[in-house]
Order: structure tokens, then sequence, then C-alpha cells
């Protein structure tokens, strides 16, 4: 028996899970609410230059960030500091937040909702990007930004 085929550990293989293109932003959805038991959401994030979320806050789910690869500037409604790979950040719920690849080369960031559920508004809002899709057009962009807006209430966050 293999982890794949147990009841008692969650195992994702390398390359799998829904993939999504959300404002050019390429997400892997890892483990959500359901395989979790509505502990976590976990994200592969491949974020290119100029990349990322405007600012934005979650009511009812902490967010945290592991830069893998790249740089990213993290902001609050105050403050914004550039961050490297290997940093680790924590946003608690209720707190407002955005990211921005301000690198030349694309950044890779695993990103964590507890509990799990926000995972949902990518798999809702995005692009697919199974089987190698390419990124949409610039000009799906903007009835992203449209859709997410009406969206992302169900999701108990907002932009600010």
């Amino acid at each position: 028996m293999s982890f794949e085929e147990s009841e008692d550990i969650v195992y994702i293989p390398p390359q799998a899970g829904p993939k999504r293109w959300v404002f050019g932003d390429h997400y892997t959805i890892k483990a959500d609410k359901e395989n979790t038991h509505g502990s976590l959401g976990l994200i592969e994030a491949l974020v290119p230059p100029g990349g990322g979320p405007p600012l934005h806050i979650h009511h009812d789910s902490d967010e945290a960030f592991y830069l893998i690869e790249g740089e990213l500037e993290i902001s609050n409604e105050k403050l914004s500091q550039t961050v490297g790979a290997g940093a680790f950040i924590f946003v608690p719920r209720g707190k407002v937040h955005a990211f921005k690849n301000v690198s030349d080369a694309p950044c890779k960031m695993l990103i964590i909702f507890t509990p799990g559920g926000f995972e949902r508004f990518f798999k809702e809002l995005g692009v697919s990007a199974d089987d190698g899709r390419p990124a949409p057009e610039a000009e799906q962009y903007a009835k992203d930004v449209e859709k997410a807006e009406r969206i992302v209430a169900r999701y108990a966050a907002e932009y600010v």
C-alpha cells in the first residue's frame, strides 16, 4: 500500500493538483479544505515579474507565505518590505496585506491558509492551467478583476 491509497495520510504527487491562472500568476492547489478535513489550504504559486494581488484582507483565515525562489515586496497599509528566498511571512486574519514580485524572474512560493477554504477562491476565479495551458492574454485580466470583486466576499475576504 502507498500513501496514495491510504486513508490516514494525504499524499499529493509532484505536479499534481488543480492548476489555475489568476491575474497572470500560476497557482497549483496542493491541499484543500476537503482533503485536510478543513485544517488548511496549500497552494504552490509561480508569480511572474510584476505579479501579485492588490491589497486585501481575509476575515476568517490566516495566510502564510514561504518564498522558495525570487524576491517579493510584502505590503500592508503603512509599510512595504522586500524579502528573498527562504523568507516566511505570517499574516493573521483581519490584517490588510499584498505581495508583488519585484524581481526580473518568476517567484516560487507556498501559500498556506488556515483554516482551509480560501483556496476555493482560486478554483472558482482562475482560468484552467491544467495540461500546460498557457496564461490567458492580458485582456482576460480585466475580466478576472471584475469577477474577483464579485466573488471574493463569498470567501470572507475583500479588496481594500
